[in-house]
């Protein structure tokens, strides 16, 4: 594994940023840090990176010990922090030469364009940084993360600032990274998880409370299902339909519309058309609710 976390645990005096965490990470996977604000998602990146020091635990990257030599994880590791740190008044390829030649890659100028051109940057790089968009700036921290084209990327808030057209930009730019390498990627906004990411892991209070797909870390946590029902004109054959399997309780104001509630794990939408054809029943609206992910979220950080 890439990455390979042990009962990982911070502590800053009494206050504990990180609880026990323990997780792992291979290739070709995004996964998203989601939790709301202290969650400990921005302590647990600087601790893979190897900034900060553990108070218990373990960090492994390619098998090689963080805590020991913090240098190995950034080798593997491009990072992009959540404020960007940006020399604004250089020009974007003078600014890559920098970092380039700040970390010793020894990158030519055909290999600093290469990296723009990856993250779409290449119209840009003969502007200055301050003059660049929101957007393009954080193409910017993108490009210089990935310069030494590592294995692993970590994005901490990506996105934050950014408008609608820059947002969907640097999600297309994420997912399309993702595919050669392993990206951890935090936010506190459900949409962008959902856009980006193909499995989660929740922190609430530095400790994992999910770790899953969006779609299991729903199904695991989902209790009210509801299937929706409506007919061209009122029924008088209710009884029918509250018979079927897996049909909890039926709701009506109008012998029109119908509200099922329905078991876990079931999906009646079958039957209730079997049974609608039977009575000769015309259905003019037929389909199942169940929980959003923005619902789990608020259910398993126990916020309102």
């Amino acid at each position: 594994m890439p990455i390979q976390v042990k009962h990982l645990s911070k502590k800053y005096g009494q206050q504990t940023a990180v609880d026990d965490l323990s997780f792992s990470a291979k290739e070709g996977e995004v996964i998203g840090f989601l939790g709301p604000n202290g969650a400990g998602k921005t302590t647990t990146f600087k601790l893979l990176m190897g900034f900060i020091q553990p108070s218990s635990g373990e960090i492994d990257v390619n098998g090689e010990s963080v805590t020991e030599d913090p240098l190995v994880a950034r080798k593997a590791i491009g990072y992009l922090p959540e404020s960007n740190p940006l020399y604004k008044e250089m020009y974007v390829l003078e600014f890559l030469n920098f970092i380039s030649e700040t970390h010793r890659l020894g990158l030519s100028k055909d290999d600093l364009i290469i990296a723009c051109k990856r993250v779409g940057l290449d119209a840009e790089i003969n502007k200055k940084i301050k003059y660049l968009s929101k957007g393009y700036k954080q193409r910017v921290g993108l490009a210089q993360a990935i310069l030494h084209d590592p294995p692993i990327l970590i994005l901490d808030e990506p996105t934050t600032g950014l408008d609608a057209n820059q947002l969907m930009e640097i999600r297309a730019l994420i997912r399309d990274l993702g595919k050669e390498k392993l990206i951890l990627f935090s936010s506190h906004i459900m949409q962008e998880i959902e856009s980006v990411c193909d499995r989660v892991i929740i922190l609430d209070q530095g400790s994992k409370i999910a770790d899953n797909s969006l779609e299991d870390i729903t199904s695991d946590t989902e209790s009210d299902l509801k299937v929706i029902m409506i007919l061209n004109q009122p029924t008088k054959h209710i009884e029918a339909y509250q018979e079927i399997k897996g049909i909890l309780k039926v709701k009506t104001t109008d012998q029109r519309n119908y509200y099922f509630d329905v078991a876990k794990g079931t999906d009646p939408r079958a039957d209730l058309f079997r049974a609608a054809v039977k009575n000769d029943d015309v259905i003019i609206h037929l389909s199942k609710e169940g929980q959003t992910f923005e619902q789990t979220f608020q259910k398993l950080t126990n916020k309102p």
